[in-house]
């Protein structure tokens, strides 16, 4: 079975596009704590499933939106800013 030049980019690809986003090079001592970040987005009407900090340098939950529509959102730490928003409608 031979295979294309193409194939074997495929994956190449798919994970590239599946990637994180890059929130910060900030060191970690710059960053919000994770207690904070939580309370602040609960603040904002986000209701939070999971949390975690990503190797990109980012915070990212899952959960739901005010409108109780399934959320992943990736954050800023050091100033919690949205970075990339996915909204499943």
């Amino acid at each position: 079975m031979k295979l294309t030049p193409l194939l074997l980019l495929i994956p190449l690809l798919s994970g590239a596009a599946l990637a994180d986003p890059q929130c910060t090079q900030a060191d970690k001592s710059k960053w919000m704590s994770e207690a904070d970040v939580q309370q602040q987005i609960k603040a904002m009407g986000y209701d939070i499933k999971k949390f975690k900090a990503t190797k990109t340098g980012c915070y990212e939950i899952y959960g739901w939106d005010k409108e109780k529509r399934k959320v992943e959102i990736y954050f800023d730490p050091t100033d919690l800013k949205k970075v990339k928003e996915e909204i499943d409608e």
